[in-house]
């Protein structure tokens, strides 16, 4: 895969990943649950203990911070090929898939609910796992 494709890659998923954590955070903020649909459960998911931090932080709320700065960093590294740029989309994602699969585990096991806001951030934050495993493959070759 080119590095083209890749940081395309980066720019659409950390977007939609972005929209879909903005969404959930704007629906906490404006006391909403978003409808839920394919799966049944995204009330129990968002209202529960485990959808906040810090007492009334909404996790989604971390986050849009989460796939705003990877889209930046992408947008930067396509603009001016800055190397720290280079090294947040190759570590970051590793973080992110952290957390992804503590809060799936906590769906699951925990809460035994399901919400599709919270797994299109899982997958987001899987592929983009993926494409920085692939960023960190290309900067051990430059290196």
């Amino acid at each position: 895969m080119g590095s083209r494709w890749l940081l395309i890659i980066f720019v659409i998923v950390s977007f939609v990943g972005f929209l879909d954590a903005t969404y959930l955070t704007i629906e906490y903020y404006s006391g909403v649950i978003p409808p839920c649909y394919i799966f049944t459960g995204c009330d129990q998911v968002i209202t529960s203990s485990y959808g906040k931090i810090a007492g009334n932080v909404p996790t989604s709320l971390i986050g849009v911070f989460y796939y705003l700065l990877l889209f930046i960093a992408a947008v930067i590294f396509i603009d001016t090929k800055n190397k720290r740029a280079l090294y947040i989309l190759g570590y970051l994602p590793i973080a992110g898939l952290l957390v992804s699969i503590r809060l799936v585990y906590l769906q699951f096991f925990v809460i035994h609910a399901t919400c599709l806001y919270c797994m299109v951030s899982a997958v987001s934050s899987t592929v983009l796992f993926l494409a920085g495993l692939y960023v960190l493959k290309f900067m051990k070759r430059k290196i």
